[in-house]
């Protein structure tokens, strides 16, 4: 339906087409993107199935930990501590399970992800600390713990059964990866947008007073996402090392992949599906970039631009 201007006749388009361009620039990034490079890359391999699958393996840890972002940043709040946590639970899972066996090797992973996250959102939730100290704090603390207990020599898991459930396995051709990141994507949007906790942590993230004043403990959703945000990291951490890998630094890639795919740094608005995007983007321009052959110097300038360009345009509000 289009607005007819009574100064001069001309015919103006409602706000909403533009709000809902700007929402779904990911999806239409994405794909642009995606045409480029098989465009450019096709006689490099690009659209071969093992190098699409690859970006899904590279991406799928980062897609676990920005599901849990989305609801930390949709509730005002923010954790740098997931990168950190991930390499800290790729330790003590390898070490548990190299003692003890597989069973409490998962069961060191859950419970490294429940303390750091009760760590978190005590320190945040009741004592007041803003959540970018209090995990900023945690990044240093997680990393140093993890140096500390492995001598900073990598610990290698050789029990079969859990390498290809966490990470190494495949059925047929798909990775188990795709599964998790489906499985813990639906999960997550359906709690965001089909429950109460969602409404009430987008409630919390809009207007934090509001949300008190209307009868939210504000303080109680804050701490369950920095708990499920820590737990998602000790997932993510699991899957790394079934894969042999640390997993540490991915701090800005999984904050980067919320905001990219649409989730307000400020609070108030998120949206899981849109994350996923953004994290397979990020991980597409990775792979495209590597396989253009640039120097890594230039791939992060080509990274950071075209992610700034992104979020930009989604971001912005008329």
């Amino acid at each position: 339906m289009s607005i007819r201007n009574s100064r001069n006749g001309r015919t103006r388009r409602p706000l909403s087409v533009t709000a809902n361009w700007r929402q779904n620039i990911i999806y239409i990034g994405f794909v642009i993107i995606f045409i480029f490079f098989a465009i450019t890359l096709n006689d490099k391999g690009f659209l071969n199935p093992n190098n699409l699958l690859n970006i899904v393996r590279q991406t799928a840890m980062i897609a676990v930990m920005a599901i849990a972002m989305t609801f930390v940043l949709a509730s005002g709040e923010i954790d740098l501590s997931v990168g950190a946590v991930a390499g800290l639970t790729s330790v003590t899972v390898a070490m548990a399970i190299d003692a003890w066996g597989m069973v409490f090797g998962i069961g060191a992973g859950i419970a490294t992800g429940i303390a750091v996250g009760v760590f978190n959102g005590v320190l945040t939730t009741r004592v007041g600390i803003p959540s970018f100290l209090t995990t900023l704090a945690m990044m240093g603390i997680a990393k140093g713990v993890a140096m500390w207990i492995s001598d900073t020599a990598a610990v290698p898991i050789i029990n079969p059964t859990y390498s290809w459930l966490f990470g190494g396995g495949s059925l047929g051709r798909i990775p188990v990866l795709l599964f998790w990141m489906l499985v813990l994507g639906a999960a997550g949007h359906y709690f965001l947008k089909r429950t109460t906790f969602g409404r009430r942590v987008l409630a919390t993230g809009g207007n934090e007073t509001a949300a008190r004043f209307s009868g939210i403990d504000t303080r109680s959703v804050k701490f369950r996402v920095l708990v499920v945000s820590s737990m998602a990291a000790a997932l993510a951490g699991m899957l790394y090392a079934g894969r042999f890998q640390r997993g540490e630094g991915d701090e800005l890639s999984v904050i980067a992949a919320a905001v990219l795919g649409g989730t307000s740094l400020f609070g108030g608005y998120g949206t899981v599906i849109g994350t996923i995007v953004g994290a397979l983007m990020i991980g597409l321009i990775n792979n495209g970039l590597i396989l253009m052959g640039l120097e890594f110097s230039q791939q992060l300038i080509a990274r950071g631009g075209i992610i700034i360009l992104a979020v930009a345009l989604s971001q912005k509000r008329n």
